[in-house]
């Protein structure tokens, strides 16, 4: 029988039982499937850390959204978010349940493209959208929203290089009542930019007005905000209306509703807190439905990315290691780190064990695999006194981690999906060195090996004389 580790005992204050206003203390979650998968059973097939994606809770959560907006708006059109996670099995999802795609920048629209999505589904929005891909936009019929003045003379040219005229929509910013207000995109509205905007556009004789498009800001609890930027922007689409005589196509609401992911500093848990998909369709459709002739209505473009694949996403860790720190507090570190946990800098994610373990609960500050002092996941979480070996899961983790993610220290782990047959694919491959150096090149003259030995053969100019005075002296 081997014998257990000696941990020296320290002494910690606890408080037992007692109630707040939530009531009593409740025991520890955890977490042994997924799906039905079991969580053991993934880590020895697949590795630790891994990244578990769950089809059928995409599925169902993309239902939602469109069930809560199409019961109160009969023109309804979700575009999925690439730039929140951009996994082709995940985006071949979205795709296969009606969404068009939503991209900000030109190697988006590539994978949408490359994807098999057709021009005509694809929104392009985003402050710098290059010429070529700009070219290719118009070629294929892609909604185009418009960001700034410099795009509407790019866009002319390109119009007028084809001989066509183009259709375009224009990004609004403004003043919902929301702080702090996002005005770095598109043209404000209080100012009178976003009509000036819009004259430039009906002047010319190459682009054609046809829609509005605003993103207000992310993680939004309150629906009142998107009320308040619908009822701006039908505002603004009557004056248009009346001016220039058109008829708008569509109006694009963007995304930004909140998963039920927390933030830090928010003393209520967000399951309580993120609003329904119901909630948010009620705001803003009945403002619509008020504000346009019933049988002229715009189509309405979603394009929610979080609310959708926040709560799809696993990432299945394991404690490397214990300590207590000076002050007293036990530590866990985890083979996984802020590098590809970047939303770790404003959730505090949740941690489930996955082995059984005591009942009693410590409080732990959790820090990942990284030679970095800001390398921590939680400062602070109750958890049972867990030892090297045992596995967490962390979650929600769907949402933009997977495309923020970085090679620094640690490597990015491979992503499984379970699909909706309990099959578990691997839809992207652990990396590792020889990937990292792909495009790498080595000068010739820092070749390595010579006589076939490995050795590092620097310059002449690098190499270190001896000096034979100082080494006689």
């Amino acid at each position: 029988m081997s014998k257990e580790s000696y941990e020296k005992p320290s002494i910690i204050r606890h408080t037992i039982g007692t109630m707040n206003e939530f009531g009593r203390p409740s025991g520890q979650k955890r977490c042994e499937k997924i799906d039905g998968i079991s969580v053991e059973q993934l880590v020895k097939n697949h590795g630790s850390p891994l990244v578990v994606f769950s089809e059928a809770s995409i599925r169902k959560r993309h239902a939602a959204l469109q069930r809560a907006f199409e019961l109160r708006y009969p023109k309804v059109q979700i575009a999925w978010s690439y730039k929140t996670n951009y996994q082709k099995a995940i985006c071949a999802v979205m795709h296969d349940e009606g969404s068009f795609a939503e991209v900000v920048s030109e190697y988006e629209y590539e994978m949408a493209i490359n994807l098999g999505v057709e021009g005509k589904k694809i929104i392009y929005n985003g402050p710098h959208k290059p010429e070529p891909s700009l070219i290719t936009a118009v070629q294929q019929g892609t909604i185009i929203n418009i960001d700034n003045f410099e795009e509407v003379y790019l866009l002319e040219k390109i119009a007028d290089s084809l001989n066509r005229t183009v259709e375009v929509g224009i990004r609004i910013n403004m003043d919902t009542g929301m702080y702090p207000a996002w005005d770095r995109f598109g043209f404000n509205l209080e100012n009178g930019q976003a009509d000036e905007a819009a004259e430039r556009i009906m002047s010319s004789k190459k682009l054609k007005l046809t829609g509005l498009h605003s993103h207000i800001g992310t993680f939004i609890l309150e629906p009142r905000f998107y009320q308040q930027a619908v009822l701006n922007l039908c505002g603004f689409a009557g004056r248009m209306k009346e001016k220039f005589k058109i008829d708008l196509k569509y109006m694009d609401i963007g995304g930004g509703f909140a998963s039920r992911n927390r933030l830090k500093s928010t003393y209520l848990p967000t399951t309580d807190l993120a609003p329904d998909f119901d909630s948010f369709a009620e705001a803003i459709c009945s403002v619509l439905l008020n504000s346009f002739p019933k049988d002229n209505l715009p189509i309405l473009f979603l394009e929610t990315g979080r609310a959708i694949i926040d709560e799809a996403g696993y990432l299945i860790t394991t404690v490397e290691a214990t300590k207590r720190l000076p002050t007293g507090l036990r530590a866990l570190v985890l083979d996984a780190g802020v590098n590809i946990m970047v939303t770790s800098f404003w959730y505090d994610l949740e941690m489930l064990p996955v082995q059984k373990k005591s009942t009693f609960l410590e409080d732990h500050v959790v820090f990942g695999p990284l030679c970095m002092q800001i390398d921590v996941i939680r400062d602070l979480i109750k958890l049972p006194v867990l030892s090297k070996g045992d596995n967490l899961v962390i979650r929600p983790f769907g949402a933009y981690n997977t495309t923020q993610w970085m090679q620094f220290i640690k490597m990015r782990p491979a992503i499984v999906m379970i699909g909706m047959l309990k099959e578990v694919d691997i839809i992207r491959e652990a990396e590792d060195v020889s990937y990292l150096h792909q495009k790498d090149h080595l000068p010739e003259r820092f070749a390595r090996k010579t006589n076939g030995k490995n050795s590092k053969l620097l310059p002449k100019h690098l190499k270190m004389v001896p000096d034979k005075k100082k080494i006689i002296g």
